[in-house]
């Protein structure tokens, strides 16, 4: 009789996790499926291979998507003299080799920030980097055996492609040392994960993220941005004018005791917080209000 017992149970045990994989998989069928959907690109694709698909933004721009973290996104900006790109995507084989079929010109590797998917295995490709000295901090987690040059910007300086200045502004908050690269005669810029692409990871704090938006907020309007493209664009997912404000306001009451976040159980990086309002997600930990 215990025999039969114990069999049942086994069967049962079975039974249970079969059904609790294949509820997992439809559940992953599902997010697959749904960010399908909200992938919306009407740029005309020029590359694609398992690791990366290319598309033109104008005649002069081209963003890739990476396929392994959220359409994780990197930028070429060609000008008459040089090209940069900006970000390496998580692991994209041969991104020297891609960019060079793509643009002519010599390419200046700049980073956005020091994380896995943007900083990944391709950086090796490129023998010099240029980043924020802030987010240095990253490198032996992120990038422990990258062998190359390691170059640092300066805040407002200004990088001459040659016909095409792009302006280097330090916009913290993601990270210590993430940027936002602006280029005001096209009318739009690069934010890497600094306003997250609607769901912000805020590795810092409310103050340093209001500066953040006040400073760009400030820049948008008096170089007439109209739009900053993400680290991790979909193609209807632009970082706006009014987004920045909104989080400046997000933050601002925030730190006023005005807002209260959620808890966010099971948070990644240690934000166990989460506020949602005007269409994004800030993640934050409970201390980034102090």
């Amino acid at each position: 009789m215990k025999r039969h017992h114990l069999i049942a149970g086994i069967l049962l045990a079975v039974c249970l996790v079969a059904v609790v994989l294949f509820v997992d998989s439809i559940s992953e069928v599902d997010a697959q499926q749904q960010d399908k959907e909200q992938d919306s690109y009407t740029e005309r694709e020029v590359f694609r291979n398992d690791d990366v698909v290319f598309r033109q933004i104008d005649d002069h721009t081209w963003e890739g998507n990476g396929h392994l973290v959220y359409n994780e996104t990197l930028y070429i900006i060609e000008g008459n003299d040089r090209a940069l790109l900006v970000d390496a995507g998580t692991r994209i084989a041969d991104l020297d080799k891609i960019v060079a079929g793509i643009t002519d010109k010599p390419v200046t590797f700049i980073a956005t920030h020091v994380h896995g998917d943007h900083t990944g295995e391709a950086v090796k490709y490129f023998p010099v980097m240029y980043l924020n000295a802030a987010d240095t901090v990253n490198i032996p987690r992120v990038m422990p055996d990258y062998k190359g040059e390691l170059r640092y910007l300066t805040d407002g300086e200004v990088i001459d492609l040659g016909g095409r200045l792009i302006t280097v502004l330090f916009t913290p908050g993601h990270t210590p040392g993430s940027i936002t690269l602006m280029d005001p005669a096209a009318g739009y810029g690069f934010s890497g994960d600094a306003f997250g692409s609607s769901n912000l990871l805020l590795t810092m704090n409310f103050s340093t993220l209001l500066a953040t938006c006040r400073k760009v907020d400030d820049y948008m309007t008096s170089h007439n941005i109209r739009l900053l493209y993400p680290g991790h664009y979909h193609g209807n997912n632009p970082e706006t004018h009014q987004r920045v404000k909104d989080m400046a306001t997000i933050s601002r009451e925030m730190l006023s005791g005005e807002r209260k976040g959620e808890p966010n159980p099971g948070g990644s990086m240690g934000l166990n917080r989460i506020v949602t309002d005007y269409g994004v997600r800030i993640n934050y930990n409970e201390n980034a209000v102090e």
